[in-house]
């Protein structure tokens, strides 16, 4: 929707990373996202934009770092917030125990 607006390639930009990537920050705690669909959006979007990887998109801030950097501060907040929560720790447990 915003690649379809009447806005210049500036103002692309800033609504991208003002309205799609906070949509996609909240999911990343939430959906189990794989890496290489992460890296698919990224590849997608710099598609429709005409921006060469090399270019570094205008600005356009690349999603993988996004999600780690939030998976990373999901986990941070959870162990210091949280750190003598049952049912955090349950889910701790349940995580280790599941096949990568």
């Amino acid at each position: 929707m915003i690649l379809k607006s009447e806005l210049n390639a500036r103002n692309n930009i800033t609504a991208i990373g003002a309205l799609a990537v906070p949509v996609l920050r909240y999911s990343f705690g939430i959906i189990n996202w794989r890496i290489e669909e992460i890296k698919q959006i990224d590849r997608k979007t710099r598609k429709m934009l005409y921006v060469k990887r090399k270019g570094g998109g205008r600005g356009l801030v690349q999603v993988e770092a996004v999600y780690k950097a939030e998976i990373i501060n999901i986990a941070q907040y959870l162990n210091t917030k949280y750190k003598e929560d049952q049912y955090v720790n349950s889910v701790k447990v349940h995580e280790s125990t599941q096949p990568i």
